[in-house]
């Protein structure tokens, strides 16, 4: 079986961390690391974790990544765990492409034939929605997603919850389906008041309705509305989650297999859902790697619902130079979006897409760590993201 040769990373605009595995016979497989403000952090644990791979056995992904989680001792975390996504992922799209095959057929073989997906409209501070939505109907969505509020005080007038519903309804009056990401801004007192406001408007869901270290009043929320409440970007692996799944306070589960452990640690994510009868719905507002593991794994997983796409976000529109999900892909069509919002099955081996190393290794000379943004409030305190 073909040996682990080199192991490279790349950092490219917008912000994304691509992970390049090669073995002895010059076959490359491509992952993702993507941390969203870590960049260096993540850079610094992947020149700790290659060195312990070179020479291993590059078909063995799941005695790598248990090697990587029970020989550390200190493990877990979203820099520790982003490392060892970018790696495993890698290894499963360098296992397909050596069994030419795709990487949902190494996982059972397909559920379905598409996979629906979802778009962003707004900002961190969402306006023009509107015109944002249209936009996204002629482009195929039927789904979208845009930010609740603004950043808000622990406990805000009541009034700056109206936008909210107001943008709600504008958006749903055009025929979209609308998910509402609380981004863990809102404090309990918030959150309460917003989720019994939007009951009657009926969203798609309430993403992050509260910061997940806050599982108590999670499970209190969950009790207090029947909106979906669907959460787990901040949840690294199976562990983490079990405690909501337990409880029965999560409706959707949004791992991102970025942070979560790669296509391993996020399929064994999805099987615990599914005996728990929660949905999946990755969390994916990153790169072209990370979004064609999460369509691949999509393919084979029964309780999926739905995929976020990075597509024209304005994550990476505010980068310029014109970077966006499609710009270091050979192939621009693979995710193309169909008519109701779905992008097919890709048909090539691995994650079924071909990387432009040229464009990547291009951009990455210049490219510097992106770093998370910061809010204030007007009194100049320190607000959540």
């Amino acid at each position: 079986m073909p040996k682990i040769a080199k192991v490279e990373y790349f950092r490219v605009k917008p912000r994304w961390l691509m992970v390049k595995i090669t073995d002895e016979n010059d076959v490359s497989g491509w992952g993702e690391a993507t941390l969203e403000g870590h960049d260096l952090a993540v850079e610094g644990c992947l020149e700790e974790m290659i060195p312990r791979i070179m020479g291993r056995d590059a078909n063995e992904i799941e005695n790598i990544w248990q090697m990587f989680w029970r020989h550390n001792f200190y493990r877990g975390g979203p820099v520790f765990m982003s490392a060892m996504s970018g790696i495993d992922i890698a290894l499963w799209d360098l296992k397909g492409k050596n069994l030419k095959v795709p990487i949902y057929e190494l996982l059972g073989g397909k559920v379905r034939d598409k996979v629906q997906v979802y778009c962003w409209i707004g900002g961190d501070r969402p306006s023009d929605v509107e015109n944002a939505a249209k936009a996204r109907l002629a482009q195929g969505f039927r789904h979208v997603k845009m930010n609740a509020t603004e950043d808000l005080h622990w406990v805000d007038s009541p009034s700056s919850l109206n936008s909210c519903i107001t943008r709600l309804q504008t958006v749903q009056s055009l025929g979209l389906d609308v998910g509402l990401d609380f981004h863990g801004r809102l404090h309990k007192a918030m959150a309460k008041q917003l989720a019994a406001r939007l009951e009657p408007h009926r969203p798609f869901f309430i993403e992050e309705p509260l910061l997940n270290e806050h599982p108590e009043a999670i499970k209190q929320l969950s009790n207090l509305t029947t909106i979906p409440i669907a959460l787990g970007e901040r949840l690294y692996n199976r562990w983490d989650v079990k405690r909501f799944l337990e409880d029965a306070s999560v409706d959707i589960l949004q791992p991102d297999i970025a942070h979560a452990g790669g296509i391993s640690e996020t399929r064994r994510i999805a099987s615990m859902a599914e005996a728990y009868d929660v949905a999946i719905a990755p969390h994916c507002p990153l790169g072209p790697v990370a979004f064609a593991a999460c369509v691949q794994l999509a393919l084979s997983v029964p309780n999926f619902a739905i995929l976020e796409m990075s597509l024209g976000m304005h994550y990476n529109t505010e980068a310029g130079d014109d970077v966006d999900l499609l710009t270091y892909l050979k192939d621009k069509t693979v995710f193309e979006v169909a008519e109701g919002g779905y992008v097919k099955a890709p048909m090539g081996h691995g994650l079924g897409i071909e990387i432009d190393e040229e464009v990547v290794r291009e951009i990455a000379r210049d490219t510097r760590p992106w770093q998370c943004k910061v809010f204030h409030g007007p009194d100049g305190s320190i607000r959540e993201w």
